[in-house]
């Protein structure tokens, strides 16, 4: 069984305390966080899941997908499936013709890894009903390859639809035959897949934050480590790992943020602090920090939040980094941030520090704290046809839509939209149509005005968030999707009376 050592942080030198800060500033910054967990010199020092998340709660990894895509591709390399060096079109003759643009047919496997394709862009997001895979070879170029870095999800897509097509499996399937197994991968693990059946070499890992961990430390480790059975084994090729977690294209000129500006190697960023990333949307990190011989993951949920993964970049990196161990009761230090962390859980929406000093003055009653009605809508492009509010002081909200077409209505549970949610808590559920669990919280930010969040859990990791505001006689709702894909019909406004 591969498995992490667990000790005190104090014992490798980082005070409990310090973790303690690093949660107590993320919560202070309401940063959704799943999970967080700390390894130090080989040791695993802290580890929490936010409820309703748990160790074995498969999360959406996002674009750390890209990382084990290279991974895949290296290992076929050492194989002698593929060159690096190889155009890519080489390999998908069917997508390429007479008319197959040169920088296109230029563009080799190594342009993909690094990021320096001919497309500036995704290139399936043009058209997503059509091919993906095929998209990279007819969208139209905007640059000459291996020159300048564009964040490009189809490159790592089609780089996975390659593997998939060389070794006749599922990628995570083939990487789980030549290396994750001996790691203890998770056995439920899976990726996503797009319309046509190829995984999503981009952003479909589905794992649990101890699976990045591992990833992590493996890449950490050069591609060797002491496997479970006590032996030494080289899972991937030095020479890939080195070229990888380096500095090869300059992702400054389009960073939106300090810690994605340090440069980018084959399906890995660089950090600030000389170690590197692998990094997913909405705060999915794995962090090596080589010169604390430090690794760090989170899960999250920053997406909608300006800044949010720098935020959790800074409160790790001003707390853990040069920080020394604390002196006295390192013990009762530690049982002091367990039982903080214990406390922790995924929680309501708050308002903003000071926010009821800028109001006009307006409590916040209980008016509505047993409340239920049904209001009509006016027409809407989301074709709900009434809203039923049910407000409660004991036990969980809910709101119910219904549909103006009944034969949208009949595929749902008792032929109408149900979503639970607290008042000051959280409920639990699942989204109906999309059969995504949630959780769901809400406050008041006046006596009349509501705001509800639901925590997307799950293949669409996000969020949909409702402001509802009761008029005298009337509502106006407010929707807003956090969410790549899905949940359209909870964007936009609503008005019932």
């Amino acid at each position: 069984m591969f498995t992490f050592e667990k000790t005190l942080p104090e014992n490798v030198g980082i005070s409990s305390k310090a973790i303690k800060n690093v949660l107590e500033r993320l919560d202070k910054k309401d940063v959704p966080i799943h999970s967080l967990l700390i390894m130090k010199d080989d040791k695993l020092i802290f580890e929490k899941y936010y409820a309703p998340y748990t160790a074995d709660t498969l999360h959406r990894l996002f674009s750390v997908s890209k990382s084990i895509t290279a991974m895949a591709i290296a290992l076929l390399q050492e194989e002698g499936k593929l060159s690096f060096d190889a155009s890519i079109t080489d390999y998908f003759p069917e997508y390429t013709d007479e008319n197959t643009h040169p920088w296109i047919r230029q563009t080799t496997i190594r342009n993909m890894l690094q990021m320096r394709t001919c497309h500036a862009s995704t290139t399936y997001k043009v058209d997503m009903k059509s091919d993906w895979v095929e998209s990279f070879f007819k969208v139209a170029p905007t640059h000459k390859p291996g020159t300048i870095f564009h964040y490009d999800t189809s490159a790592a897509h089609t780089l996975c639809a390659l593997a998939e097509k060389l070794t006749r499996m599922p990628m995570l399937d083939y990487l789980k035959e030549k290396a994750f197994n001996y790691l203890d991968f998770s056995k439920d693990s899976y990726m996503v897949k797009d319309p046509f059946g190829v995984s999503m070499g981009g952003s479909g890992l589905m794992a649990t934050p101890m699976d990045l961990l591992k990833i992590l430390y493996l890449l950490h480790k050069g591609g060797t480590v002491v496997c479970g059975d006590g032996v030494t084994r080289s899972l991937l090729p030095k020479e890939f790992v080195e070229e990888a977690t380096s500095n090869i294209s300059d992702s400054l000129p389009t960073a939106p943020l300090p810690s994605e500006a340090q440069g980018y190697g084959m399906q890995i960023w660089q950090n600030e602090k000389g170690g590197f990333v692998l990094y997913g949307m909405g705060g999915q990190l794995g962090i090596s920090l080589p010169s604390e011989n430090m690794l760090i993951v989170t899960t999250a949920d920053t997406q909608g939040m300006a800044g949010g993964n720098q935020v959790i970049y800074d409160a790790l990196y001003e707390n853990l980094l040069g920080n020394s161990a604390a002196t006295g009761d390192d013990k009762r230090a530690y049982e002091d941030l367990s039982a903080y962390a214990e406390s922790l859980r995924i929680a309501p929406p708050r308002l903003p520090e000071n926010y009821g000093l800028t109001r006009t003055g307006e409590d916040i009653s209980d008016n509505y704290s047993d409340f239920n009605r049904v209001y009509k809508l006016a027409e809407n492009p989301q074709g709900f046809n009434t809203l039923e509010v049910s407000l409660n002081s004991d036990g969980p909200s809910s709101l119910t839509f219904t549909y103006k077409d009944k034969n949208k209505a009949s595929s749902l549970p008792e032929n109408a939209l149900k979503l639970y949610f607290g008042i000051n808590d959280m409920a639990d559920g699942i989204f109906p149509i999309y059969d995504c669990k949630y959780t769901a919280g809400a406050v008041w930010f006046r006596r009349n005005v509501l705001y509800i969040r639901f925590h997307l859990i799950g293949e669409s990791v996000g969020s949909v968030r409702i402001e509802l505001y009761f008029g005298d006689d009337d509502l106006t709702v407010f929707m807003k999707k956090v969410e790549e894909t899905y949940f359209k019909e909870f964007d936009g406004h609503l008005y019932g009376c």
